[in-house]
């Protein structure tokens, strides 16, 4: 916060002339223009892809705006233009810091007729930049973000967060979340009503599905994936590794990233798992999705650890449903209830690895594997952002009207 005070002081005396001067020169040809937020390096987030497509449906011209980091991948060609901040730090609180102020300054110095921030990493800038421009701002939040793990064990990082929020939130009047879970928790901590947008994947028809052998998956073997940009502690990522002693004819593909990866890498090697572990670096979203769809079953094991991980929804569960996978998935409300209601897979019983291992096989198995299958067709009928993103595209049209 220091550091993000001493730099808008330092230059506010040109604020102004930076701001006519880009005012002026800014070309959109006729289309109102919303800048979108995010604070990842935007190659894997459909979520925000997806918003930024809506956008551009209803009129706007669109700029997302994120950062580069070290091992970023290039950016596939896009319906609206990106932009990735090259930063000096990548962690930590400097890189917090050097990240609000950059996206302050390209907010403020970009003419615009709509803030779009996801995520609490990215309000406050744009909070400031819209008051200050008096122009609308949407905020959408992916989690119950001041209760990740990171933040738990971190009790006085967690209290600036939880500052930020208590003071913005309820100010308002646009606001988003990925369920009904964590719309009530919002609600019951500062008063508002979140609207729902789950992160549901659009409908695709997949033309040319690449074979097993052309993505380097064992063709003899039946196939269990575990996918994700998160894959952090407590997702049930080790018990998974762990399960595979005890199940044959099976690989287990670990596909994305996250803080444990090195950590299962290393258990792999300790179980001389090496035939029976796959690991695959994230990639973009439909070749993820090529291999999904060549999958078995597909695990979504987060525990009830926290607040946040108690009332997620994660993304892969409804990737694993339109990839048209049965899923073996954790015993949480948002998880449990799209399971059962529509019979795509069943419910842990238990993280012990041995009784997971048990229940991985049977399914493996399973002669209600071609219903799940079904059902997972059905799903995608009520369970696509066509129908999902109403929600979002009445916002923007009552920010239009």
């Amino acid at each position: 916060m220091r550091l993000f005070e001493t730099k808008y002081a330092g230059k506010r005396l040109v604020r102004r002339s930076k701001f006519i001067l880009e005012k002026t020169s800014y070309k959109t040809n006729g289309l109102k223009r919303a800048i979108v937020s995010v604070i990842n390096d935007l190659s894997t987030d459909q979520r925000v892809h997806k918003h930024c497509l809506l956008l551009r449906q209803k009129g706007y011209d669109v700029l997302l705006i994120g950062r580069e980091t070290s091992v970023s991948s290039p950016l596939s060609n896009r319906d609206y233009s990106t932009y990735r901040m090259k930063l000096p730090f990548e962690k930590g609180p400097l890189f917090y810091a050097s990240f609000n102020v950059g996206l302050f300054y390209h907010l403020l110095l970009r003419k615009t007729d709509l803030f779009f921030s996801n995520d609490l990493d990215t309000l406050l800038p744009s909070f400031l930049v819209s008051k200050a421009r008096g122009k609308p701002l949407i905020y959408d939040s992916h989690e119950f973000f001041t209760e990740v793990p990171e933040l738990t064990s971190r009790p006085k990082v967690q209290n600036v967060w939880k500052a930020i929020e208590k003071w913005i939130l309820p100010k308002l009047k646009r606001t988003l979340t990925v369920n009904k879970s964590i719309s009530d928790l919002y609600k019951k901590e500062y008063g508002i009503e979140m609207k729902v947008l789950r992160n549901i994947p659009q409908l695709v028809e997949v033309a040319n599905q690449p074979t097993k052998a052309k993505l380097g998956l064992p063709t003899d073997k039946k196939i269990i994936i575990l996918q994700g940009s998160g894959i952090n502690m407590h997702r049930g990522a080790e018990e998974s590794v762990e399960a595979m002693k005890h199940i044959d004819d099976a690989v287990l593909v670990i596909l994305g990233s996250g803080d444990v990866i090195p950590d299962l890498k290393q258990m792999m090697k300790d179980y001389n798992l090496e035939n029976k572990v796959v690991f695959k670096d994230r990639m973009p979203y439909e070749k993820m999705m090529a291999h999904t769809r060549l999958a078995d079953l597909g695990l979504s094991l987060d525990k009830d650890t926290n607040v946040n991980y108690r009332y997620s929804l994660p993304n892969k569960l409804f990737d694993y449903i339109h990839a048209g996978i049965p899923v073996l998935g954790s015993d949480l409300v948002e998880v449990k209830r799209i399971i059962e209601d529509y019979g795509v897979g069943e419910i842990a019983q238990s993280f012990e690895p041995e009784i997971l291992a048990k229940q991985i096989k049977e399914m493996l198995t399973s002669p209600k594997t071609n219903e799940w299958k079904e059902n997972t067709v059905k799903a995608r009928t009520e369970l696509n952002w066509e129908k999902e993103t109403e929600v979002l595209g009445n916002i923007i049209d009552e920010i239009d009207g």
